[in-house]
């Protein structure tokens, strides 16, 4: 008997309680709309809907409403400050009114609402929120907010599919070093572009030191740009040899991420040039009494004879042990000649002066070029993040 004493004492509270805690009426007044395919009188609506479900309040409906806000213009339009909402409560005999803004803001949406406490003059409650921009969910970005307001739980997947993510930007404008500007350097060879560049002339090398200046011109664009990130596209005119009456033109395009505040940088992309090329062998062991490494042409192989002695494509291998290959002559017949260019380097800074300063090898087939270049640009003028403004 006590038992059901005390049970029933519980149901009893809990129906007062509930009934007690519901007994605060409030009407919600049309929010200021602003950047979202809505309407002021379709926000009040769903902020009804979500008070009721809420189930703290008793809710006035539009029609509780209607005689009220017809009878005062004040109420009609812009009613959204809290003097106005009092007035607006006194009216109706409401113990609370809520109204707020919901405004479409670039790529996101603010929900905003307060709760006016009508009998204190006082704001009893506010709360604002940022959404993703998701037009079509204003209804649960609101319950959202009355939740929160309420010290409600919110349930974790929906807040998380609503949810501002505020991203890093990522902008053509934004952490921009611009390295376009003149490039000098020096790069030495390796492999068979070694010995080609220090082959004697006669033998149809370029018979010059094995390391070239370069000087040559970068252009440069970003396509991806944070605070500490840059994404590039680069262009790399280079001439070498000059100083050693050489003239070697090349052209490298390159993919290149530049990163910290240091401004480091590592790049990569194909190259391209023009390359004689002759087939014949080299007379390593002097077999054909021309000289140590003296160089014969296929065609020389196919005229039947070389320095006297009998030959022809088959028996150059067979019998004197060379093979007819490619090498590169400058009598030879000119194509593209392709490489591969990895760099590494860093951006060094003084006020608007960059130095960028960098590390490469081009490789191709047989050999390449390992050196460092250095290069200089001015920054005339920052740009901004929003142009317009």
């Amino acid at each position: 008997m006590k038992k059901m004493l005390v049970g029933a004492f519980f149901t009893l509270s809990t129906v007062f309680l509930s009934q007690a805690q519901n007994a605060f009426s409030i009407a919600a007044a049309n929010p200021n709309v602003s950047g979202v395919a809505i309407s002021g009188e379709s926000g009040a609506k769903m902020i009804r809907l979500e008070l009721i479900r809420l189930g703290k309040y008793k809710v006035y409906d539009e029609f509780d409403m209607a005689d009220v806000v017809k009878a005062n213009p004040e109420f009609q339009a812009n009613c959204y400050g809290q003097t106005c909402l009092i007035k607006l409560g006194e009216a109706l005999k409401t113990d609370f009114v809520i109204c707020g803004s919901i405004d479409g803001l670039s790529n996101k949406i603010a929900v905003t609402l307060k709760i006016v406490n009508v009998k204190n003059k006082s704001i009893e409650k506010s709360a604002i929120k940022e959404f993703a921009n998701q037009p079509n969910e204003v209804q649960r970005m609101i319950e959202i907010v009355l939740k929160e307001m309420h010290g409600v739980e919110v349930d974790k997947v929906l807040q998380d599919r609503l949810a501002f993510k505020n991203d890093i930007i990522t902008s053509n404008n934004v952490g921009k070093v611009n390295n376009s500007g003149p490039r000098i350097g020096i790069a030495g060879t390796i492999g068979k572009v070694y010995e080609f560049a220090t082959r004697k002339q006669e033998n149809g090398g370029l018979e010059i030191l094995p390391a070239v200046s370069m000087i040559g011109y970068q252009l440069e664009g970003q396509y991806v740009g944070t605070e500490n990130f840059s994404a590039l596209v680069e262009g790399i005119i280079n001439v070498s040899g000059l100083e050693q009456g050489q003239f070697i033109p090349t052209f490298t395009l390159m993919n290149g991420f530049r990163f910290g505040k240091g401004n480091w940088e590592f790049a990569f992309g194909p190259g391209f040039g023009l390359k004689r090329t002759k087939e014949g062998f080299f007379d390593e062991d002097n077999k054909f009494n021309g000289g140590a490494d003296k160089f014969y042409s296929t065609e020389e192989v196919q005229s039947g004879s070389i320095n006297g002695l009998a030959v022809n494509t088959q028996t150059i291998s067979t019998q004197y042990g060379y093979e007819l290959e490619k090498h590169a002559h400058t009598k030879g017949i000119t194509a593209i000649n392709t490489s591969f260019v990895f760099a590494f380097g860093r951006t060094f800074q003084a006020g608007a002066l960059n130095i960028p300063v960098n590390l490469f090898y081009s490789s191709q087939r047989g050999g390449g070029f390992a050196g460092i270049n250095v290069g200089f640009n001015v920054v005339k003028s920052k740009k901004s993040l929003n142009p317009g403004q």
